[in-house]
This record gives structure tokens, sequence and C-alpha cells, in this order.
């Protein structure tokens, strides 16, 4: 299982840096997870649109699902449009990008279809099992753990504290975990987001083997991150940024 960053930044892009963006490979199939804004052009960096088999997102804040409307405008309106996209997200969470453009103009262009990750725990994308985990944030947010070879790659999308983050990155081979803060949540978002320090934390009571942090506020401190989650977690840890690499399995 291969991950490739395209974007790792919360809120709002910056010059050097989409939002959310994660491209999962494996045998073949290529899962794009969560395409916050400005993902897309990391995203040509890689393939074509028409190459991508499936879409996963796992909330409706724009920093999470924006680009998802380039991707599907460029393969409906491509010479040879691409057949219909798989794409998976809990219900309602895509209502606003999808009604970007005209009625009709991407029909044909993707397949919604919507989950629900309180009652619906697992499905399948080419070889990846997902599954799927409700996590606490501002508006209804499905966390990832996805499965191939033995592998496992969670992800949290946005998430405040809770004890179901040590189930979903149990034992897993890579943890992506939101880190929008070094140290501490302010108050009003203390329930809805997490700090590097609570991501090490949980990466150390789900067994995880690797940290990788993302979702760090514009401008935030990489190393000051680093160091938080370092405080909470013994194993590897690194940022998401765009171009990074990993390879699930690699000697």
């Amino acid at each position: 299982m291969k991950l490739t960053v395209l974007g790792g930044r919360g809120a709002w892009p910056t010059a050097d840096a989409a939002c959310s963006g994660y491209l999962v490979e494996h045998d073949g199939h290529r899962l794009l997870l969560d395409p916050g804004y400005a993902v897309m052009p990391q995203l040509l960096r890689h393939l074509r649109p028409e190459d991508v088999d499936a879409v996963v997102v796992t909330h409706g804040h724009p920093d999470h699902c924006a680009d998802l409307n380039p991707l599907l405008r460029a393969r409906a309106l491509a010479d040879r449009p691409a057949p219909a996209l798989p794409v998976y997200a809990p219900a309602g969470a895509l209502d606003a990008v999808l009604a970007l453009d005209r009625p009709g103009m991407l029909h044909g262009s993707y397949e919604l279809r919507a989950f629900d990750p309180a009652t619906e725990p697992e499905f399948t994308s080419g070889p990846f099992r997902v599954g799927t985990r409700a996590l606490p944030h501002h508006v209804p947010n499905a966390g990832l753990r996805l499965t191939a070879a033995g592998r496992v790659l969670a992800y949290t999308g946005d998430t405040g504290p809770t004890p179901a983050l040590a189930e979903l990155a149990d034992a897993a081979d890579l943890f992506l975990a939101e880190a929008t803060y070094p140290e501490e949540v302010p108050e009003e978002d203390a329930p809805y987001l997490s700090s590097a320090r609570q991501a090490g934390e949980h990466a150390t009571r789900a067994g995880a083997e690797r940290l990788l942090l993302t979702h760090l506020w514009p401008g935030g401190d990489e190393a000051a991150a680093i160091a938080a989650a370092r405080r909470g977690f013994g194993g590897d840890v690194g940022v998401a940024r765009p171009g990074t690499v990993v390879e699930l399995g690699a000697d």
C-alpha cells in the first residue's frame, strides 16, 4: 500500500501546501481521500483525472472536499468523458460541493455512495477494505481504516479526542492524524479538533507503528508539532507535506 500526500494544511491552502488530500494506491487501484482546496493541481502531478478509481470523503468541510468539483469537471467535460466515479461520503456531506454547477452538468460523472459511519462500519473499494468510525467534529465525520494485503492505514479526518481513535488505529502501520494545534486546542474547539500532543497519545494507545501529523494550521510550526507528538509517542513521527510518500510494507 502506498500513500502520497497531496496536501496537509487545515482551513485554507498556503502558497506551498494544499489542504487535506491523499492518494492511496494498491494493486493498481487509486483511491483519493479528501480532495480539499488546491488538491487538484497536486493530483495532476501524479496521474490524470480519469485515472482516479474512487474518492472517499470524511466530512463536508470544503478544506476536505472542495476540489472534488474540478476533478468531476475534468472527467465530465473531457473529449471522452470518464466513467462514473464512485464517491463515498457521509450522507449529505457533499450536497454543497455537488450543487456548485448547473443541474445536469456533471450528470454521469459520479456515483454517490453515501454511508453512515455509525451504522455502516465497512465497505470495499477495489483491493481496499474501508472501515469507518463516527468521530466527533463540528459536522458528521468518518474516521477511515484502510486495509490491503495485511497493511493498515488509519486516518482521522478531523476529530476531537475520543476512545474510538484507539480502535480506529489499532496496530496500524501508519496513523494519519489531524493535529491542528501543537499542544492545546482552544476551548471552543476542544471537543471537535485535536492537537499533535493528543495525536501522539492516541497513537501510543493504539499501538500504531508510525504517526503522520496532518491538518496543521496554515503557518503552524511543524517542528513544534513533531516535538509535542513525540512527548506522547515513541515511534516515528512526521508531518504530511505535499510529495511525502509512504510505502506501507516496504523493507
